[in-house]
């Protein structure tokens, strides 16, 4: 599976997690992501994915509020 964003460096000391879910992986789920994050960015939300470390055809979700 690839995924197609650059990784970034969070410090996740200024976050609170507001919501995680897990989902089926999709190859364009990081799109999703990318347009939520570029979105609401001045709403002080952050959106994050991961692969499921025991299913790698689910994907963790998760919605961060940036304090």
């Amino acid at each position: 599976m690839r995924w197609g964003w650059r990784w970034r460096i969070i410090n996740r000391s200024n976050m609170t997690v507001l919501s995680t879910v897990e989902i089926s992986y999709g190859d364009d789920l990081y799109k999703i992501v990318d347009s939520l994050n570029r979105t609401l960015k001045q709403e002080n939300l952050t959106f994050g994915i991961t692969l499921s470390e025991e299913n790698h055809e689910k994907a963790i979700f998760t919605i961060y509020r940036v304090k």
